[in-house]
């Protein structure tokens, strides 16, 4: 940190099985609360997964467990915030290691300024995304484009967001996403009728959480 301004390092890890990337989660974090690294911006895609937070309910999977294992796909619990959604490549996954001491300590306002990153992001692709209040993520009309999902720790964060560059979004029709049943689920490629290159999306989106974030970029 120079000048008042902390260091934001950013890892590129491309794809990764969700159990991997969670076990790095929790080391980072330990050692972010530890104060033995800098805030950190892990930015990866998944294997195909279906992740259950805190609130998820069982009936908003679609299939079986033992079914969907069938189609390659993993359902595992997780320590966060949020109901049931769905990882799978395409999809960019953004997983934040940062300490809000001292004067970030504001839960709402740190998933506000997540949501903030994301409409920037969908911005510079010509996208016209906005919040739904009551609802977290981001939205083309009612079409969901982006997640959120946080859990915070002596108030340094893990897990983060994720954004639909070119998600198989016949993917989410085995769930309920996000526990809303009367709404759709878009993709960048789907409403811009494009390819997006995902290491665009990558870099991309860690300038716009150093943007937001006033944060200084460090590429691992």
């Amino acid at each position: 940190m120079t000048g008042g301004v902390r260091d934001l390092a950013v890892h590129l890890l491309g794809r990764v099985d969700y159990g991997g990337s969670l076990d790095l989660q929790e080391r980072l974090l330990q050692a972010r609360i530890s104060d033995d690294i800098s805030d950190s911006l892990l930015l990866l895609e998944h294997e195909p997964v279906i992740t259950m937070g805190f609130s998820a309910k069982q009936e908003h999977l679609l299939q079986t467990n033992s079914a969907l294992r069938d189609r390659g796909i993993e359902v595992i619990k997780v320590s966060r915030g949020g109901d049931v959604t769905y990882h799978g490549p395409g999809q960019l996954v953004a997983y934040a290691i940062v300490d809000l001491k001292p004067n970030q300590r504001d839960v709402k306002r740190y998933v506000w300024n997540l949501e903030e990153v994301l409409l920037r992001v969908t911005t510079v692709f010509g996208l016209s995304a906005r919040r739904i209040e009551n609802l977290h993520g981001i939205w083309i009309e009612d079409r969901k484009i982006g997640a959120v999902g946080v859990r915070i720790k002596r108030w340094v964060t893990m897990h983060g967001f994720s954004l639909n560059v070119s998600t198989d979004l016949s993917a989410y029709d085995l769930i309920v996403p996000c526990g809303i049943e009367d709404k759709q689920v878009t993709s960048l490629q789907r409403e811009l009728q494009q390819n997006i290159k995902m290491d665009t999306a990558f870099h991309l989106t860690a300038e716009k959480f150093a943007e937001v974030f006033g944060r200084r970029i460090v590429w691992m």
